[in-house]
């Protein structure tokens, strides 16, 4: 494809005037012959980096699938796919992953999509049932690659190379610095783009702070330090993040307990489960989100104001990933860490001061919106707009109580101002949304 094709979109859908360094040089590596390896933090704009060469490699659709995108998470893989589409200007993406219907992915098959986002294993699965012929593809992207290899998909990504004959272009990107690249890649002369180094503007506006606790238990901390960072009538979005499930889930139930709007995350979790978590956070339902480690990457989340370190990370590198999911693209964003006492701070752990919350403040910790399920999504022909017009013309709720609206698969969530829900349950009893009765529910 021609710049002049995808560009305007870039600009126009996502709402980028300007490209970053990083990007323009990954846009002109499209006409060389190398193979790429981008190095790059978190929240750098890494995923439309990888996207733009990839464009320009792409041919006039040809009823054969020219690239393949393989990420390590389900949420990742939804988050490239939507960048994809909405650059890619009429160029068919299909993401397949697990956690929803097979038989819809087997479907999104039948029209052979020039692009394929995929977790590792849905792939192969596809691939081996011979639902999807990968021998054709000509480009290859590993995303966090690197990631990839820590969760044991090593092997799955080998049987999944080994069918694709005909790729001439690999394209590698990692959050963190790798000495070893997997033995099932065979890469031509690879040019290396290395921003980890470059990234002074992002410590400049990432503040990094230290909060000592009375106690081993640090709930009554965590707590009074959410008052403390939270000053306005909305909370501001926060991560509070944890090392294990169970601890995630004590930490959820503490909160919750004592009036915090939050949400919870972690891999125990299903599918829509995950999902609604990262819908409820973003719409600002939810605004505290209590998370494992898996939050730390690939989530698609906008303007998270800080970061709690309710654990200290296992690694250097979770340490930066978790950081990374504030200050995110030119915007400011503190990190907050909890040390409990006789806690010994590891080597890779560096505070810029120490913060001493007031345990006597309170501050508003609810959002003032509730969600609502709707029992329709894309494969029912659902859209933001048809909700949208349903809720203002069926339910009289004035456009300015709605909030963020998350269209799924089969079903839909929309975040309603407090005071309009009980109108919407009352007025969209009966009534039909795109031709159809659909169940509309109070998200629990």
């Amino acid at each position: 494809m021609r710049e002049k094709e995808f560009l305007p979109a870039v600009k126009d859908r996502l709402g980028i005037s300007q490209l970053n360094e990083m990007q323009l040089r990954m846009m002109a590596s499209a006409t060389d012959r190398r193979d790429i390896i981008l190095l790059s933090p978190t929240g750098s704009g890494k995923t439309l980096a990888f996207t733009l060469p990839v464009m320009k490699m792409l041919r006039p659709s040809t009823g054969r699938v020219q690239c393949v995108v393989i990420a390590p998470s389900r949420e990742l893989v939804v988050q490239i796919a939507g960048v994809m589409k909405t650059v890619g200007c009429g160029m068919r993406v299909t993401a397949l992953y697990g956690g929803h219907k097979v038989e819809d992915e087997v479907n999104s098959l039948k029209v052979v999509p020039d692009i394929i986002v995929a977790t590792p294993g849905r792939l192969l699965d596809h691939a081996v049932r011979r639902n999807v012929d990968l021998l054709p593809v000509r480009i290859l992207v590993l995303d966090e690659f690197d990631k990839s290899l820590e969760l044991g998909f090593e092997e799955e990504m080998g049987k999944i190379v080994k069918r694709m004959k005909n790729v001439g272009r690999y394209v590698l990107t990692s959050a963190t610095r790798s000495e070893v690249l997997p033995d099932f890649l065979k890469l031509t002369d690879p040019v290396t783009f290395d921003y980890l180094e470059k990234n002074e503007d992002l410590k400049s506006r990432m503040h990094i702070h230290r909060v000592d606790c009375d106690s081993r238990d640090k709930l009554e901390s965590l707590l009074v330090l959410l008052h403390n960072i939270n000053s306005g009538e909305i909370p501001e979005k926060t991560i509070v993040f944890v090392n294990y499930r169970e601890s995630a889930e004590r930490v959820y139930g503490f909160l919750s307990g004592r009036g915090v709007d939050c949400a919870l995350y972690h891999g125990a979790l299903d599918q829509r489960e995950r999902e609604t978590a990262v819908a409820l956070f973003n719409s600002g339902s939810r605004p505290v989100l209590v998370a494992t480690d898996l939050a730390s990457r690939g989530l698609d989340i906008e303007r998270v104001a800080s970061v709690i370190h309710y654990h200290q990370p296992m690694s250097a590198e979770a340490f930066t990933h978790r950081n990374g999911r504030t200050a995110r693209v030119e915007e400011d964003g503190d990190v907050y860490m909890l040390v409990g006492p006789d806690e010994e701070i590891k080597d890779y752990v560096g505070f810029d001061d120490m913060y001493k919350p007031d345990p006597e403040r309170r501050s508003n910790l609810r959002s003032g919106y509730q969600t609502l399920y709707v029992g329709g999504g894309r494969r029912e022909k659902v859209s933001r707009g048809d909700i949208l017009g349903f809720l203002a013309k069926e339910c009289g709720v004035e456009p300015s109580s709605i909030g963020k609206i998350d269209v799924y698969d089969h079903y839909s969530l929309v975040a309603v101002k407090e005071e309009a829900v009980s109108r919407v349950l009352q007025k969209s009893s009966g009534r039909k949304l795109k031709g159809e009765r659909r169940k509309i529910t109070l998200l629990d």
